[in-house]
This record gives C-alpha cells, sequence and structure tokens, in this order.
C-alpha cells in the first residue's frame, strides 16, 4: 500500500497537486519527480500544492514544498499551499516558509 498519493490535474493556466498520506523521506523523492516533470511539461503560471489529506508530515515535506516554490518561481510562476493540515500548516510557520509561500486555508462552512 503506497504512504502518498499524487492526483495532478492542469486546466486554465493552473497545475493543482493534491496530496494526501504521509509525506517523508521514503516519499519525497517520487513526488518531486512526478510534480517537476508536470511543472517542467505544463509551465503554469500558478501552482497549487493541496495538502488537506496530508496526515504525516516531516522536514523532508518541507523540502520538497520550498524545492519546488524555487522551481516554479525560476519558470516565472507563483506556488500556492491549500488547505494544509494544522500539522503541515504548523511546519511551514515554524520553518518561516509562509513568508515565502501562499497558504490558502479551506473558509469554515457555518
Amino acid at each position: 500500500m503506497d504512504k502518498i498519493k499524487c492526483d495532478i490535474k492542469y486546466a486554465d493556466g493552473e497545475l493543482r497537486v493534491e496530496l494526501s498520506g504521509e509525506i517523508d523521506h521514503h516519499t519525497a523523492k517520487g513526488l518531486r519527480e512526478r510534480i517537476d516533470t508536470a511543472i517542467f511539461l505544463y509551465r503554469a503560471e500558478s501552482v497549487v500544492l493541496g495538502l488537506g489529506g496530508v496526515g504525516f508530515m516531516d522536514s523532508a515535506g518541507l523540502g520538497l514544498i520550498l524545492g519546488r516554490y524555487a522551481k516554479v518561481r525560476e519558470l516565472g510562476g507563483r506556488l500556492t499551499v491549500a488547505d494544509p493540515t494544522p500539522e503541515a500548516e504548523k511546519i511551514l510557520r515554524l520553518a518561516g516558509a509562509d513568508k515565502l509561500v501562499t497558504i490558502k486555508k479551506r473558509e469554515a462552512v457555518k
């Protein structure tokens, strides 16, 4: 059974990567390769990493996100992290990644 699921879709200039599962040193390399291939293939203006289904993320996940930020920016695009779990958001904020990457949280339904 895979520890991580990666669903990649491109439409209207936006590359959306939905991740669910665990991002650690075992899964980060494969994710990096899949996401980078899509980044270079589509050269999207906007790349959105959806982390709503990520139950665990360590420093390898942080490295994955910051590395994709650098690649997307190098190509003239912008990276957004969408719907991070509280654990993932905490890691991003503690590392100061929120100063580089836009973090968008889903609005609470009332």
